[in-house]
């Protein structure tokens, strides 16, 4: 255990970073953001948030507020793997809401709670330059995803939001080395998220409308919805460990910064949050930074692994063969991270 911190400064706004900043707040009255986006922004996401977001907002003094965005309510899943179809219930349901609304509602509430906003530049001593008198800081380290691949195998991302007829059902769409989800979010919208391989988006010249085209079942369910959106994308995308622009080692890691799982788990939000507050009560109590990392590696280790191996069948075409083997809510359960908190953040917090 090293002493406490008199400053923490959080590299990155984003659900892991704002989760973070509120967390830290509640040990020590200085927190930094320093973040290169300016907020609220819509971000390439599938907007969906597994049943795990419940205690991790209340800890956060959040959940009321969410309620109040009126998310969609999630209780299915469907998942399409060319003509056949894996339907289950999500026993413990799920929400959707959009990051324009969950990026919001998490960077003001650290606002409130007294954090400072800066502008993020170009390395951690440019954005928060130390002053000799304190010396004494820690740094939460959450700005996403820095990939980098070879041209050809890359991965990226894509979404748009729909109006028209809803659904209570969470669909993925499987194809070769890539996969579309669709799930509604608030104000009755639904967002439509796809992550896919350079060549095969370089098939239909990345154009979005002739990808879905080519699947029959996917161009069906999107019939009766009509685009209110641009198509936003991300990429390339590097699955796995990140590599840092920044050096991580004196860093506490969260979200992204992590490593990044395939999203088509829904780990994506849950984890992000579940990390960030994990990462600032670490900075702000001055908790070992590899007692950190070990901890968030040991939540996130058996969704990783499963992951990798579910997207391994993927890219090598098996998954319209072996996916409907296994059931969809075998496989929702057996992808979810151990983030439980028992009570709020006002004080010592039970996360683990």
């Amino acid at each position: 255990m090293n002493s406490k911190p008199k400053r923490i400064h959080v590299l990155g706004g984003g659900p892991a970073g704002s989760a973070a900043a509120i967390a830290a707040l509640s040990e020590t009255p200085s927190v930094d953001i320093f973040e290169e986006s300016t907020f609220p922004r819509h971000k390439v996401c599938g907007e969906f948030l597994s049943s795990e977001i419940a205690p991790l907002l209340e800890a956060l003094g959040l959940w009321q507020e969410f309620s109040l965005l009126r998310p969609a309510r999630i209780t299915r899943m469907i998942l399409h793997f060319g003509t056949r179809v894996s339907r289950s219930r999500l026993p413990e349901g799920a929400f959707g809401l959009s990051r324009y609304e969950l990026d919001r509602l998490l960077f003001n509430k650290a606002l409130r709670e007294g954090a400072r906003a800066s502008r993020l530049r170009k390395t951690p001593e440019d954005s928060a330059p130390e002053d000799a008198a304190e010396n004494i800081f820690a740094k939460v380290l959450a700005i996403g995803r820095r990939s980098k691949s070879s041209k050809g195998s890359r991965l990226f991302g894509f979404k748009a939001h729909f109006k028209g007829p809803l659904d209570d059902a969470v669909e993925l769409f499987f194809f070769r080395g890539g996969y579309v989800g669709v799930s509604a979010i608030e104000n009755g919208f639904t967002n439509i998220c796809g992550i896919a391989p350079e060549h095969v988006l370089g098939t239909y010249e990345f154009h979005i409308e002739d990808l879905i085209t080519a699947c029959p079942a996917l161009a069906d369910r999107l019939c009766p919805l009509t685009r209110i959106s641009r198509w936003f994308w991300v990429g390339p995308l590097v699955l796995g460990e990140q590599p840092h622009r920044f050096p991580p080692h004196n860093f506490y890691l969260a979200g992204d910064s992590l490593g990044f799982i395939d999203p088509f788990t829904g780990l994506g939000l849950v984890t992000a949050i579940g990390t960030g507050i994990r990462a600032g009560l670490a900075a702000a109590r001055g908790s070992s930074v590899d007692e950190h990392l070990a901890d968030c590696h040991r939540i996130l280790r058996r969704p990783k692994y499963l992951a990798g191996i579910l997207r391994a069948a993927l890219t090598a075409g098996l998954a319209e063969k072996l996916g409907p083997l296994i059931p969809g809510g075998c496989l929702f359960r057996i992808t979810r991270p151990a983030f439980l908190i028992s009570k709020p953040i006002n004080g010592p917090t039970s996360c683990g």
